[in-house]
């Protein structure tokens, strides 16, 4: 049975077809024409409610283009349109309604098999909403079907850019060794969180990751990149599910070579940050001499101490406002900084005031913990804060930094790791709260405790190396990565907002815990 037999054929309307191009529009039953079996889009379409409803009120709006490989009785899809075939079946089955069965098709000769696949990924990507790993499975299907047709073994990424370029489909080759990644190696671990709509700049991050933990394990000596591979892959399948996070991937890599290398957490933390932003990690290995390539570095402290405990000083680095901007940006708020700030994502808590100022000083204390802690994580000291819900600026440095840390880091990383300890000591008052509260919260065999029972400044400046201050631009502010100098920001901030609150309030930020007065 031929196309003429069928219908009486008429000319096309061309502003009624999908893909303008010379044919005529024919009646086809549906039952006869096969949804195309490479179709790119694997997953439920988000709209098929909405399209199903619409077709069963109006019908279909456009036609479908079909065509006919070569020997088969039945027609295939062209370009697009499964998901109306689909509904259109399912219509008539519940309705048995003609307008069902028989609909308009545009016929398109057969050409290629790679034909049909970039007409459905053109048709795809003009709608939208394609998910990227049933792109990236479809540009691959591409590159197989290319091969097949041109009889080569294996086309480059920038003869597949050049190919698809030429078959209306642009694609660049970086994209491709992205799409390249998410096939090969992440969807035979990760299919769950890559099916819930992991995207190209999650694929970027983890690819990111995986490099980074390569290199600290390859450095470290923990073994060749196939036992690397080995583990990466499982802690992948551990952590694939729906509601995936790379920061428990990134935490599992971390843990997994701090216990291999016999190394603190808090180091392998830093070395990943530092190779994660694409800077230089030095680290003397206070157990052995594993890196014999690593200069030896001395950090030159400053012996002279003041005779007193210091008072440090607020930084005023951010404007502050009488309406405070409450934009969400890496999951705190930075206030008074509009201009970094996403217009997009306001967040309004529920403590906010009408002005997007907090109206209460245990909002802020909140916040502060928040952001102090997150700050302090990333940078080798998350043990080293703890939260005060109803105290002080809403938390407090429990000790020094390790002296695992200061054994370890090269002096660029230590200066960085000390200074950012003497911000957040400014921010939560270590030196300058009344003495007996603060030592309600240590423990006594901490430097910290020893230093303020003590009033010895001596004994805190010797476990902390304090910078000349006209070096803190160049060891911290410059060497902190944009979330963390965001975080640094904003903290800043929330504590000149705390004061100002107290002082207009009346209260009191600091009392002797119950119990202790």
């Amino acid at each position: 049975m031929t196309m003429s037999d069928s219908v009486v054929e008429k000319p096309v309307d061309e502003s009624a077809v999908v893909s303008i191009q010379p044919g005529f529009i024919t009646r086809v039953e549906v039952m006869r024409i096969q949804a195309y079996a490479r179709n790119p889009r694997r997953q439920e379409n988000p709209e098929y409610d909405r399209i199903k409803a619409s077709i069963r009120a109006e019908g279909l709006d456009q036609p479908l283009v079909v065509t006919q490989e070569p020997g088969q009785a039945d027609y295939v899809l062209q370009a697009g349109g499964n998901t109306r075939l689909r509904i259109l079946k399912e219509l008539y089955q519940e309705t048995e309604d003609d307008r069902f069965l028989q609909v308009d098709c545009l016929f398109k000769p057969w050409a290629h098999e790679s034909q049909l696949l970039f007409a459905h990924l053109r048709e795809n990507e003009l709608r939208g909403s394609l998910p990227f790993i049933d792109k990236a499975h479809a540009v691959f299907e591409a590159k197989a079907l290319l091969e097949a047709e041109l009889s080569v073994d294996s086309l480059s990424q920038r003869q597949l850019e050049t190919l698809f370029h030429e078959r209306g489909f642009s694609l660049s080759h970086s994209m491709i060794s992205k799409m390249g990644y998410a096939v090969h190696v992440l969807w035979p671990v990760m299919p769950h969180a890559l099916n819930a709509g992991l995207g190209r700049p999650q694929i970027e991050k983890i690819r990111s990751l995986e490099r980074a933990a390569l290199q600290i394990w390859q450095r470290r000596c923990l073994g060749d990149k196939p036992s690397f591979e080995l583990v990466f892959t499982e802690l992948c399948r551990r952590y694939d599910n729906a509601d995936w996070d790379i920061q428990s991937l990134r935490s599992a890599l971390e843990n997994e070579i701090a216990e291999e290398s016999e190394q603190s957490i808090q180091v392998i933390r830093l070395e990943m940050a530092a190779y994660l932003a694409g800077n230089s990690f030095v680290a003397i290995d206070s157990k052995a001499d594993e890196f014999e390539d690593s200069p030896s570095v001395g950090v030159a402290k400053d012996k002279s101490t003041p005779e007193s405990l210091p008072i440090l000083p607020t930084a005023d680095a951010v404007n502050d406002s009488d309406e405070l901007n409450a934009c969400k940006e890496s999951d705190c708020i930075i206030y008074g900084t509009p201009e970094l700030n996403s217009p997009t994502t306001v967040d309004t808590p529920s403590s906010l005031d009408k002005h997007g100022a907090f109206s209460d000083i245990d909002g802020l204390r909140t916040r502060m913990w928040s952001c102090a802690s997150i700050l302090a994580e990333r940078n080798g000291l998350g043990d080293r804060v703890i939260p005060l819900a109803d105290q002080g600026l809403g938390f407090l440095l429990s000790d020094v930094p390790d002296t695992e840390l200061t054994e370890t880091l090269d002096e660029e990383m230590l200066g960085q790791v000390s200074s950012l300890w003497w911000q957040l000591a400014a921010c939560s008052e270590v030196t300058v709260a009344p003495v007996e509260i603060l030592m309600s919260y240590l423990k006594k065999d901490s430097v910290l405790y020893k230093a303020l029972a003590s009033q010895d400044a001596a004994l805190l400046f010797g476990s902390v190396w304090t910078l000349d201050p006209g070096h803190i631009g160049s060891q911290l502010w410059q060497q902190l990565n944009e979330e963390d100098w965001l975080q640094l920001l904003e903290m800043m901030t929330l504590y000149r907002s705390i004061k100002r609150l107290a002082q207009e309030t009346g209260q009191a930020l600091w009392a002797s815990p119950a119990g202790e007065r």
